[in-house]
């Protein structure tokens, strides 16, 4: 293929396959001969004789990189096909549960023909059923929710003649199961669809995007040490396996116990206990006293670290800052000079906020665009002029202005609803979708004004004030509010109990 691109749009490979399939058994002609449909030579599993493996490197439009393979065998007629992505893995791992709910036709047929798209890391759950499709399972396939589910009775329906023969008691378990399992993908059994991938690349359409789905919650996370491994990332064996082992309880607590002198102070530590203290009470100036004590507060911290990307070792650099009317904070920058990977983060600094925080701001003129906007990962986003939310999670932390999260709003719907920008839309979904996106271009120009609001269950979000005091901004709004016992438990709070280390700290 020369220089010129390897990854074309669907259409257009195609038509290309088409027009060259047209021509019949003579020459391939230039166009044909430039068509990304690469030919193989593979190995048939099922009668051993060679077969046929196309393979076509595409890109599907507003969503990513992917390679088509499709198999044939002339000998036994065996046929499988396969989705694989071509580009990178995303930066977190992505969950999407989906509630199911028996009763309307309608509603079921709707939720049931929701596209899937599993790669070949992720797993699907249904609990009801205490049912799991491993990554092995099914890998790299385009579906629905009843598709899925139906492939998945059918796998184990496979063998249930060989099973009813060897073992009667679990065939007949399985046959109960099958049961169920048909009348989840029916719509006769309400249930519950977990789709969790680690390199984010599976996919569950929204049919109601871009406004939010009451029975779709989407969430993105931090990769664990064992899934960067198991997705070919080099994992420190350390942060596999811990920094200690069971076995090393007691010689760590020995080793504890030696370090510390009669008063129960770490010897040659300055100013570690103060920082302790202060940590666990969320005084952010005695740790700031504390820590940097000999330090300038300015002083950047450096420390090493291993690229996300290339796994090499890099290094981080940390710096503690206050924003005005708003808290400390702490910025980290790492930069891997073996691969030229760069990432930012910002996080807070002091304890837990007691209370959540929304933000509102009135966009009345473009001079607002330009405000500073500190959006925490717990944040959630709100453009009510729009009927646009998006959940607590999405787009992760941002220090950006008003224009530039419009702007990641923008491009991260086209990155997650990728598959509802395709060629299969309908008229009204495509019209639909086409005037939220000029409506979305359109508030960047304030023609009319519209509001913006953050909600923070942390209070970890900020956007800065055009006056001198925040309470002569009529146009910004903060409101304080006690968070409910579900938004505590998302938040790993309610089993938090850090009434042991008060004590031990106060003494």
């Amino acid at each position: 293929m020369g220089s010129r691109d390897p990854i074309i749009d669907v259409g257009s490979a195609a038509e290309a396959v088409s027009s060259s399939g047209a021509e019949g058994g003579g020459a391939p002609s230039s166009e044909a001969t430039e068509t990304p449909l690469h030919v193989i030579e593979s190995l048939c599993m099922r009668c051993g004789e060679n077969g046929t493996t196309r393979l076509l490197l595409t890109r599907i439009p507003h969503f990513r990189e992917i390679i088509l393979m499709a198999f044939e065998c002339p000998h036994c007629n065996e046929r499988n096909n396969e989705v694989q992505f071509a580009g990178q893995l995303q930066p977190q791992g992505c969950c999407y549960k989906l509630e199911v709910q028996s009763g309307d036709p309608k509603v079921d047929f709707d939720v049931l023909n929701r596209q899937v798209l599993k790669s070949d890391s992720a797993t699907i759950k249904i609990p009801e059923l205490d049912f799991e499709i491993p990554q092995e399972a099914q890998r790299g396939t385009l579906s629905t929710v009843e598709g899925t589910l139906l492939r998945a009775a059918e796998e184990l329906q496979a063998l249930q003649e060989e099973r009813k023969k060897l073992d009667p008691k679990t065939a007949e378990a399985i046959d109960q199961f099958l049961i169920k399992l048909k009348s989840c993908a029916s719509g006769d059994m309400s249930f519950t669809f977990i789709l969790d991938d680690p390199a984010g690349n599976s996919f569950v359409e929204n049919p109601f995007a871009p406004s939010s789905d009451p029975s779709l919650v989407l969430k993105f996370y931090d990769r664990t040490p064992e899934q960067q491994e198991s997705l070919g990332f080099l994992v420190d064996p350390s942060s596999v396996e811990g920094q200690r082992g069971t076995g090393d309880e007691e010689a760590y607590r020995e080793g504890r116990a030696n370090a510390l002198d009669g008063s129960g102070r770490p010897h040659g530590s300055v100013g570690a206990v103060a920082g302790s203290r202060a940590i666990a009470q969320g005084n952010t100036e005695e740790v700031a006293a504390a820590l940097c004590r000999y330090s300038a507060p300015e002083e950047i911290e450096c420390f090493p670290a291993s690229c996300g990307s290339c796994g090499a070792i890099c290094q981080t650099r940390m710096h503690f800052t206050n924003i005005p009317y708003f808290q400390q904070v702490i910025v980290m920058a790492t930069t891997c000079d073996n691969c030229g990977y760069r990432s930012s983060e910002l996080k807070p600094g002091g304890r837990i906020s007691e209370k959540g925080k929304r933000i509102t701001l009135s966009v009345q003129n473009v001079d607002d665009l330009s405000r500073d906007v500190i959006k925490s990962y717990t944040a959630g986003v709100q453009i009510p002029e729009l009927d646009l939310e998006l959940g607590s999670g999405t787009l992760g932390g941002l220090v950006t202005t008003v224009e530039g999260l419009i702007i990641q709003i923008s491009e991260n719907l086209g990155r997650v609803h990728g598959f509802t920008f395709g060629d299969s839309l309908d008229d009204s979904k495509r019209k639909r979708w086409d005037d939220f996106k000029s409506a979305l271009s359109k508030i960047l120009s304030v023609d009319e004004p519209w509001t913006l609001i953050i909600d923070d269950a942390l209070s970890n979000s900020f956007i800065s004030p055009v006056t001198e005091s925040i309470e002569d901004d009529h146009q910004l709004l903060f409101e304080e509010y006690e968070r409910s016992w579900e938004q505590n438990e998302e938040l790993g709070l309610n089993d938090m109990d850090t009434s042991v280390a008060d004590v031990a700290y106060n003494e």
